[in-house]
This record gives C-alpha cells, structure tokens and sequence, in this order.
C-alpha cells in the first residue's frame, strides 16, 4: 500500500491538527510530489507542514472567501501546474443546545465554514481538474450526514449538505474524468469532538459505549480513507459516503 499518492499534488484544508494534520502526514508519507496544508490558523498549518516533511507547503487561507480560494488553487497551478486531488476537511462543530435556541448568527457561522467553504472549494477545484483532464475530490462530512447530530440541527444540516454536493458533482464530473467522494467519519479522537464531550459528559459516556473497545477513532484511520479514495486504487469510486466510524451507526 505504499506510494498511493506518489507523484500527486494534494490540497487539504483543516490542516490544523485533527484528521486534516493527520491527512496531511500520510499523503506525503504516501510519497505526493507535495501537500498543500491550509488551514484559517496559519501558525497551526505550518506546524502540520514541518510535522508531514519538506513535500509540505503550509497555506493560511479563509475558506468563506471565495477570492481567497480561488487564489489558493491558482497557489497550487502556478507552484506544480496542476492540482491532482483535493481533500475538502475543514469545519467546525458548536454547543449542544435545543433547536431554538440557537441563533440566525451561530446558523450562519456554521453553514458559511462547514457548507459553503465546501462549495466554494469544489467550485475552484472542479474547475482546474476540468481545464487539466481529471483529478480526484474528497469532502468529510460527518456521521450527522447521516443521521442528526443531538442539539447540533445546523451542524447535522450542513453535514448533510455536504453528501448533496458530493453526489450533485459526482453526478455532474462523471464524465470529465474527476471522481467525488464523502467520508463521514465518527467519533473521532480529535479537539473538536473533545471539545463536544466536555460540553456534555453523559452524552460522551454513551458514545463511547457503542465504540470498539470503547475508545474514540484516531484521525490517522480517517485519513487513511481519504488517501485511498484519492488514489488510483479507487478509480472506480465516485459519489460514494464512506462511513468510516468504528461501527458507530449500528447502534
């Protein structure tokens, strides 16, 4: 399974820590001629890039700036003349509260960077692997793509929405050569899903309950999903929601 990315210009965003840092660790390990980590914390991104080796290149960047996206891609074109494979990972979660509770502004803020910095990624992307003959997309959604998410009804819309992107250009590229895929990944031992615990710890003591072993998914196990899914070892696979998450929707 060595050198699945070998040769490949690679794009992810979230590169912050997480499944993104991960993400980007083990494209270069998979021998990509490079790895773009962008993340909106360019101090964090550059640590991911020291971290993943000297293919790595760390790239702060606003993923609701459609400007600021549209350059990054063009980032990518001018520095390798291509963009082989894109792994769209950025997002963020919030509190659990009750449905109306919530406000217009936090709805926003989560549909702005887990839904439409999505689009807007795919948007440039899609267009660089049309005009180059093909390429491969990768966008994390989430099991709240799935099934809802308790307290979290944006957080669940906008995962949601993310497997309907994925599908509308999986459907729409199929014949131009680019392959689009969803994760959606589970409980995963990552600052956010930690950050979600501490917010309810009884909520955590379930969860944890229904996972093998009873521990959380590493961020290395979803990763590894999204390089096989860019890799020609799945060339044959697009529109696909990957489940990755321990057996977690069984429950």
């Amino acid at each position: 399974m060595d050198g699945l990315a070998k040769g490949k210009v690679v794009l992810v965003t979230g590169a912050a820590g997480g499944i993104g840092r991960a993400a980007v660790q083990l494209f270069a390990a998979h021998e990509a001629a490079a790895v773009y980590a962008v993340d909106i914390q360019g101090d964090k991104a550059a640590e991911t890039a020291a971290l993943a080796g000297p293919t790595a290149v760390a790239l702060e960047v606003d993923l609701t700036d459609e400007d600021a996206v549209a350059a990054m891609v063009a980032r990518v074109v001018a520095d390798h003349g291509r963009l082989d494979a894109a792994y769209n990972n950025a997002g963020v979660n919030d509190v659990s509260k009750a449905f109306t509770d919530f406000t217009l502004a936090e709805w926003d803020r989560m549909i702005a960077c887990n839904l439409t910095s999505v689009f807007l990624c795919m948007k440039h992307e899609l267009l660089q692997m049309t005009a180059q003959g093909g390429g491969a997309i990768v966008n994390t959604s989430s099991g709240a793509g799935l099934i809802a998410a308790p307290g979290l009804p944006h957080y669940t819309a906008a995962k949601h929405g993310v497997l309907g992107l994925t599908k509308s250009a999986a459907l729409e590229f199929n014949g131009a050569n680019i392959r689009v895929n969803a994760i959606c990944p589970g409980m995963v031992n990552t600052p956010m899903i930690q950050g979600w615990f501490a917010t309810n710890p009884d909520l955590a003591k379930a969860v944890l309950a229904t996972m093998p072993g009873g521990k959380l998914g590493e961020p290395e196990e979803v990763a590894a999903a999204a390089v096989w899914l860019c890799s020609e070892q799945a060339s044959w696979v697009s529109g696909l929601s990957m489940v990755v998450d321990g057996g977690g929707l069984n429950r």
